[in-house]
């Protein structure tokens, strides 16, 4: 199976900035698309921010301006650019990638950011 293991979480203070990482492993996922979800406490998951193939992203309103997703096929990895994060951010973040009619998700990595 496809596997994605996140890494990078923590807490910083708001205004302050993180990096998210997700590497995959048994797969390589040059034509794949991903993606980053996020749970906040008592609140749904969240789509946060995808990324295609073919290098075309989308945001959520929320972190518009703020947050940029990436990639870097050659090591199999994509990453979340966090800037000015704001104590609403906090939550745990999840990293996809979807493989046909399939979307893969890694156990997720905790973001708590405060005031």
């Amino acid at each position: 199976q496809v596997q994605l293991v996140e890494s990078g979480g923590g807490l910083v203070q708001a205004g302050g900035s993180l990096r998210l990482s997700c590497a995959a492993s048994r797969i390589i996922f040059t034509i794949n698309d991903m993606g980053w979800y996020r749970q906040a406490p008592q609140k749904q998951r969240e789509l946060v921010a995808t990324i295609t193939s073919g290098g075309s992203t989308n945001y959520a309103d929320s972190v518009k301006d703020r947050f940029t997703i990436s990639r870097d096929n050659a090591k199999n990895t994509v990453y979340l650019q966090m800037n000015s994060l704001k104590p609403e951010d906090t939550a745990v973040y999840y990293c996809t990638l979807t493989l046909y009619d399939m979307t893969y998700w890694g156990k997720g990595t905790l973001v708590t950011v405060s005031s």
